[in-house]
């Protein structure tokens, strides 16, 4: 752990906005994306799979979803406040990280790879919005005494 600290201290350095956190819930995010991606080939039939080896490069999309995926397992309602903290407010964030990552030469990309591909592929304030209460608490039921 100590290496992976220093070398992402360096890209932290460089860019200050997100922390320590934020880097490792990104690559966590990452790993994540890449397995299920790689499951999905084995599952494929035969015919349907390209050639013999799979790709574990996922795409921008593909990443920002695993990363929900992840922050709602995780986090639950307070998904957007960890990440918030660390630093993350935005699928673009993400994207952010990857891209200091790049630079770093701690992550590759493909010619079809863009920074946009991070952008909007969903909305922070709608799909971490804590779920609201049940309507049927049992602290908001009318005391039967107060209404006589």
């Amino acid at each position: 752990m100590n290496a992976f600290r220093d070398q992402i201290g360096r890209v932290i350095a460089r860019d200050p906005r997100y922390s320590l956190e934020a880097y490792a819930f990104v690559l966590e995010a990452l790993h994540l994306a890449r397995d299920r991606k790689l499951r999905e080939a084995r599952r494929a039939p035969r015919g349907r799979r390209r050639g013999k080896g799979v790709s574990g490069h996922v795409t921008g999309r593909q990443l920002c979803l695993a990363a929900r995926r992840l922050a709602l397992r995780e986090y639950d309602r307070l998904a957007a406040a960890v990440l918030g903290r660390w630093g993350l407010r935005s699928t673009s964030d993400i994207g952010e990280i990857v891209y200091n990552l790049i630079a770093s030469g701690d992550l590759d990309k493909t010619p079809t790879d863009r920074r946009e591909d991070f952008d909007d592929v969903f909305d922070f304030d709608v799909d971490f919005r804590p779920a609201p209460l049940a309507d049927d608490d049992p602290d908001d039921e009318p005391d039967p005494a107060d209404e006589d």
